[in-house]
């Protein structure tokens, strides 16, 4: 069964900082920092703050211990997105997007409960310099 989420005015803009355009990154496209460890309260802002060009995410994988549980897709705007979790997820702390072709961008999930200073700091340093 899939969970009907729309993005509304009334959900809270995604905390999210990403490296610039043609930014070399070795693991991470930037930082998200969620407001709490429910997924399906949590991606519908962040899929509605991704650039246009990023595309369509039709599949999120995330590692098992960081989030509540979630079912399997939720319906985000006017299209489905499958979520994965994985145990041997091999980044726990980030999260994977990816396009109907299979293109792939990840985030590094600052932790919820991460003081707002270092929040923004680690945000900042990885938007800057990547992983």
């Amino acid at each position: 069964m899939a969970a009907v989420l729309q993005p509304s005015s009334s959900l809270p803009t995604a905390r999210l900082r990403l490296a610039p355009r043609g930014a070399v990154s070795l693991r991470v496209a930037g930082a998200w920092w969620p407001r709490s460890h429910y997924l399906i309260a949590e991606l519908p802002s962040l899929i509605s703050a991704l650039p246009e060009e990023w595309g369509k995410i039709a599949t999120v994988t995330v590692n098992t211990q960081m989030w509540a549980e979630a079912p399997g897709r939720i319906l985000v705007g006017h299209h489905v997105v499958r979520l994965r979790r994985e145990s041997v997820w091999q980044r726990r702390h980030t999260v994977g997007l990816f396009e109907p072709d299979h293109d792939r961008r990840d985030l590094l999930v600052v932790p919820p409960e991460l003081a707002a200073a270092d929040a923004e700091y680690l945000m900042a340093a990885v938007a800057a310099y990547g992983l």
